[in-house]
């Protein structure tokens, strides 16, 4: 149960507290929930490109995975630029998965209780399916971008959920062709959709006018970039060999590392991480 409050900050935040069951309707736009496992201030990456776009047309909001760090459930909801709503739920650490779903569906049915009808259920994990099941839209989307289950430390629960999600979906895209080619035979309307770059973006960096960024600009050529999260995906030993093989070549790693030990990357004069 909960109730509504403005913050110093200037977010909402749900307490718990008594149901509220009056709707807004002064938003014109029909409502995008999306059900996404990464973070919006994490990297700017595949949800954020097409969300925002979204953001257009719809009243996107991005429903995030709940974070285990207080004593009582509260869902902090807050605005981002173009137009995105981000609801962070925050549920008790050691919390049974039973008491953890009915707490994360307590509070979506809190928070849509305040909204018209979502029109489009945009998921990017199935794990969210577990307390969104009961949610109901004209159009629901499912859009594979990895292949989660070949993450380190995979919910068990996740090969389960995604074969629910493919059953209730109406329309399936992937992040590549070889999740395309792994996903073709299980929904009807599956796409390739292979994820790419923000050109405009990137191309300022061939700008001759920009200098080099301070962090870069010691670093001699031919360089040769990464930038994205850098994680058990990324094949570390392989950088080290090309590093060693090319030592006139330079490597610049850019992102944050997560789920491996930062010690366990190559070190050498000509990688920069």
């Amino acid at each position: 149960m909960a109730k509504l409050v403005r913050t110093p900050s200037d977010s909402v935040v749900v307490f718990p507290a008594s149901r509220r069951t009056t709707r807004t309707s002064s938003n014109a736009k029909p409502l995008l929930l999306c059900f996404s496992h990464l973070r919006w201030d994490f990297v700017w990456q595949r949800p954020q490109h097409l969300l925002s776009r979204a953001a257009r047309r719809y009243a996107v909001v991005v429903f995030e995975e709940p974070i285990f760090d207080v004593a009582e459930p509260r869902l902090d909801v807050s605005e981002r630029p173009g137009g995105i709503t981000v609801a962070v739920p925050h549920v008790p650490p050691g919390l049974a998965e039973r008491d953890a779903t009915a707490a994360l569906r307590q509070m979506l049915d809190d928070f849509l209780d305040r909204r018209s009808p979502p029109a489009v259920l945009w998921y990017y994990s199935p794990m969210m399916l577990a307390f969104s099941s009961h949610v109901r839209a004209p159009v629901r989307i499912y859009d594979c971008m990895d292949e989660l289950s070949a993450f380190k430390n995979a919910p068990r629960l996740l090969p389960s959920l995604e074969r629910r999600l493919f059953a209730r979906a109406d329309l399936v895209f992937t992040g590549g062709r070889s999740l395309y080619e792994a996903k073709k035979t299980r929904h009807h309307s599956v796409h390739a959709f292979p994820s790419s770059i923000d050109v405009g973006h990137f191309a300022a960096a061939r700008d001759a006018a920009h200098a080099d960024p301070v962090d870069q600009a010691g670093i001699p050529g031919p360089r040769f970039g990464f930038f994205g999260v850098i994680d058990e995906r990324m094949d570390v030993d392989l950088v080290g060999q090309v590093a060693a093989l090319k030592p006139d070549w330079h490597f610049v790693m850019l992102g944050p590392v997560v789920k491996i030990d930062p010690a366990s990357l190559p070190r050498a004069a000509n990688i920069h991480w």
